[in-house]
């Protein structure tokens, strides 16, 4: 196990708070007590058998006996402080996902007859949008796609997923809560993977951050700046943007593709033209926009130095942030270095379907990638800096840690399927 991400498990069982959020109207709690103890009062009683039921509004989602179970509640869209108590009569050691398997809280440990506590927040959406008036264009649901169909990101309940050796929920307590959001929006690297073995960044990165902000991931796999205009996902995305909140905006991998004549966008002009619009909604609802340039994909000359397949995007990222003076991400250049250190013998062991895909992410590569980014946020964005977790120590791409000393809980889901673009 990692030194640093013993450090950071350490840090989840008692998050330091010091943004205080002010909560949802109306306020209402959930509290869920699934112990064989007395009940606590002001609690609610779940058998550890009960399966959900949307009469009943909560309940346990179908599982693999024996292995990570998941407790879903139905719940409006919005963003939820959740604290779990974690720990029973034997000794516990606990990660827990939300949704299509985002990191929440990883390794929380507790001794036989003892207990520990986790706390984040959890944003929760649905695919509905609010029809637009009369006689006005627009549309009233994102285009979701074949895979994302039945998915948790998208449902109308939180879902959380216990994982782990020894997993064990004592207690819950659940509360609409008003804080900051850090939306996402982007392609397959940035998106919420739903299935074991493949991740991205964007599903490890709420990890980072204290409870005091939600992190919304609109990503997925395939999309485009223009795919993601067309199918409503901007429009849900902005139809929950507030002042205060941040938009970080990763495409590129799907957008260099000529032979996608629809979507594609050409570097020099309308690839910029798009991040500028993006840019302009962002600023309009008092949102503060970051760029970030897309990572390298797994592809080494003979010296043992990553080949830019991205053409002349990354550079126009970096001149839109000069432009427009948004901050810019620089995730092109922290993959170079982290693929490199590991070299062609090992980066291999950061990608999915056992490093046959030169793309997408395992579980490692993904939550490297994540640390990469919180780098880049306290190096360009100071605002959003502050609300990463209290110690998250300095990460360096240049020196990662190995991939073989490496271990998260994987999630229930598993499928062989490649995710869309490449």
């Amino acid at each position: 196990m990692w030194h640093r991400r013993a450090v950071l498990a350490a840090l989840a069982v008692t998050p330091a708070t010091s943004w205080a959020a002010e909560p949802a109207t109306p306020m209402q709690t959930w509290a869920f007590d699934f112990g064989d103890d007395k009940l606590s009062p002001g609690y609610v009683r779940v058998a550890r058998d009960a399966a959900y039921d949307p009469a009943v509004g909560h309940g346990f989602e179908p599982s693999p006996a024996g292995g990570p179970f998941l407790f879903s509640l139905a719940v409006p869209e919005g963003d939820y402080r959740v604290v779990a108590e974690l720990g029973g009569k034997a000794a516990s050691d606990t990660t827990i996902k939300a949704e299509s398997r985002r990191l929440m809280a990883e390794r929380i440990v507790a001794r036989a007859g003892k207990t520990a506590t986790a706390e984040f927040i959890v944003n929760v959406r649905t695919a509905a949008l609010k029809p637009p008036p009369a006689n006005a264009p627009g549309g009233v649901r994102v285009l979701l796609n074949r895979g994302e169909e039945g998915a948790y990101d998208w449902d109308d309940k939180l879902t959380l997923e216990f994982c782990g050796p020894a997993p064990a929920l004592r207690r819950l307590r659940i509360e609409p809560v008003t804080v900051p959001v850090v939306y996402l929006a982007g392609d397959s690297t940035v998106t919420d993977q739903r299935w074991e073995p493949g991740a991205s960044w964007g599903q490890m990165l709420p990890r980072l951050f204290k409870p005091e902000v939600a992190v919304a991931n609109h990503a997925e796999s395939g999309e485009t700046l223009k795919s993601f205009l067309f199918e409503h996902r901007l429009d849900k995305l902005l139809s929950r943007m507030k002042p205060g909140d941040w938009l970080l905006i990763q495409f590129g991998h799907n957008d260099q593709k000529i032979q996608w004549p629809q979507t594609y966008v050409e570097a020099a002009t309308t690839y910029r033209d798009y991040l500028k619009a993006y840019i302009g909604e962002a600023r309009r609802r008092g949102a503060r926009p970051v760029l970030v340039t897309s990572m390298h994909r797994r592809k080494f000359d003979a010296a043992g130095k990553i080949i830019n397949t991205h053409g002349d995007y990354p550079e126009a990222v970096r001149a839109v942030g000069r432009e427009t003076g948004v901050p810019v991400i620089d995730l092109l250049d922290m993959s170079a270095a982290l693929y490199e250190a590991l070299g062609p013998d090992n980066a291999w062991k950061a990608f999915a379907d056992g490093g046959k895909d030169a793309t997408h992410h395992n579980n490692y590569g993904a939550y490297v990638l994540a640390e990469c980014v919180a780098s880049g946020i306290r190096a360009q964005v100071p605002d959003l800096a502050a609300h990463l977790i209290d110690g998250l120590p300095p990460f360096d791409p240049a020196r990662p840690p190995s991939p073989d000393g490496f271990v998260l809980a994987p999630s229930a889901a598993h499928s062989t399927e490649a995710p869309r673009g490449n």
